[in-house]
C-alpha cells in the first residue's frame, strides 16, 4: 500500500489530483520530514504543463518545503526528530566535483538531482516533491529553519529567497551600491527586501504606474516606470547592479543603459533566449556585464535563512488549500498573487 499522499499531474493537460506513492526507506544519511508547508513556484507550473520539455509523469511538484524531522538515518548527527527544517530545489548532486566541493551543488558538473522530476542517483526512481505529506532527503540537502521565522512565509525562501540572495552576495552588494530590481513578483519583492537589508539603495523598475505604491510598501527607495522614456533617460549610467527577475523575453538594452561603467545586469528569471538581441556596444563601451545566477548551494542557503532570521525577512504569501491548487495555477498564470502561494499541508492530511 502506498505510504505517502500527494497531489500529482498525470499529463501536461490533466491538472493536479490526489495521488499516492511510496517514499523510500531511510538510507544511513537520510532525514525523514513531515511537511507542514510548501510554496508554489512558477517552475512548478512550467513543469506540470511541460513548458520546458522533458517532464516525467506523474509529477509531484514542490521545492519550497518546510516541516519537522520525524526520523534520521544511522549516520545523521546534525538533525534529530522535532527539528524545524527545510528542503529547497535540490536533493542530491555528485558531491565530489569542484562545484560540490565548493558548496555550489547547483552547478554540479554532473548535474544536480532536483527535488522533483529528476532520477535518484542511487535507485533510478523519479524524485517527487513537496506537494506531499512527507519527504525523505539526504541530510546534506536539508537546512535548519530558525525558529523565529514564521514557517509558512519562510517556505518560499527555499527558492525565491536563495535565488535572489545568492547573486547579491556573489557580487558583494552592500552599502553605497545602487541596485535596480526588474519585476515585482515573488522574486522581485524578495530582491528588494534582501538588497535593502544588505545596505543598498534600491529602485524597482516596473511597467505599471499602479505598482508604485506597492513597490514603496515593499521597501523600495525609488520606482522607475520602465515604459516612461524620460524616466529611463534620467536613470542612465546610474546603477551598479540590476537584478532582473522578469521570467519572459524582454528587451535588455534599455536597462543596460541604466548601468554605470563596470555595472552588472544579473538574470535570475529568464531561461529562454534573449530577444531582441543585445547591442554589444552597450557592453563594450562601458565594460558592462550580463550575468546569470541559479538558486544557491547548501551552505549559502543556510546562510540566507540565518540572514533572513536576523533581519526578520520572509516572503509575502497567500495561504492555499491544496484542493484549490488548479485554481491557484490559473491565477498564477495571470500573476494574480502577492507574492507566493503557500500550501498548508494540513489540508492534504485532512483529506
Amino acid at each position: 500500500m502506498a505510504n505517502t499522499r500527494a497531489y500529482a499531474a498525470s499529463s501536461p493537460t490533466s491538472g493536479l489530483a490526489p495521488y499516492s506513492f511510496d517514499r523510500r526507506e531511510l538510507r544511513p544519511d537520510d532525514v525523514a520530514i513531515e511537511i507542514d508547508y510548501c510554496g508554489v513556484c512558477h517552475s512548478d507550473l512550467h513543469t506540470v504543463e511541460n513548458d520546458w520539455g522533458g517532464s516525467q509523469y506523474p509529477v509531484v511538484p514542490g521545492h519550497e518545503i518546510i516541516g519537522r524531522v520525524t526520523a534520521v538515518g544511522q549516520d545523521v548527527t546534525r538533525y534529530q526528530p522535532g527539528d524545524l527544517v527545510g528542503v529547497g530545489c535540490m536533493v542530491d548532486s555528485c558531491r565530489t566535483c569542484s562545484a560540490c566541493d565548493s558548496g555550489l551543488e547547483q552547478y554540479c558538473i554532473e548535474g544536480s538531482t532536483m527535488t522533483y522530476g529528476s532520477l535518484d542517483r542511487h535507485d533510478g526512481t523519479v524524485t517527487h516533491g513537496g506537494y506531499s505529506e512527507k519527504i525523505v532527503v539526504s541530510d546534506r540537502f536539508v537546512v535548519r529553519v530558525p525558529e523565529n521565522l514564521d514557517p509558512a512565509s519562510a517556505a518560499p525562501l527555499l527558492c525565491a529567497g536563495i535565488t535572489t540572495y545568492s547573486p547579491l552576495k556573489h557580487f558583494k552588494v552592500g552599502k553605497g551600491h545602487k541596485v535596480g530590481v526588474l519585476g515585482m513578483g515573488g522574486l522581485g519583492h524578495m530582491g528588494v527586501k534582501l538588497a535593502k537589508a544588505m545596505g543598498a539603495e534600491v529602485t524597482i523598475f516596473t511597467r505599471s504606474e499602479s505598482k508604485v505604491a506597492e513597490a514603496k510598501k515593499q521597501g523600495a527607495d525609488h520606482v522607475i516606470i520602465s515604459t516612461d522614456k524620460a524616466q529611463m533617460k534620467a536613470a542612465a549610467d546610474s546603477f551598479d547592479f540590476l537584478l532582473d527577475t522578469i521570467p519572459v523575453a524582454h528587451d535588455l538594452n534599455p536597462y543596460l543603459k541604466c548601468l554605470k561603467y563596470d555595472g552588472t545586469h544579473i538574470l535570475v528569471g529568464l531561461l529562454t533566449p534573449v530577444e531582441p538581441a543585445l547591442q554589444a556596444g552597450l557592453l563594450v563601451t562601458k565594460r558592462r556585464v550580463v550575468a546569470g545566477s541559479l538558486i544557491g548551494g547548501m551552505p549559502e542557503t543556510q546562510e540566507m535563512l540565518d540572514f533572513c532570521a536576523e533581519h526578520n525577512i520572509t516572503c509575502d504569501v497567500e495561504m492555499l488549500d491544496i484542493r484549490n491548487i488548479n485554481e491557484a495555477y490559473e491565477r498564477l498564470k495571470k500573476s494574480d498573487v502577492k507574492y507566493r502561494f503557500v500550501i498548508d499541508m494540513d489540508t492534504l492530511k485532512q483529506g
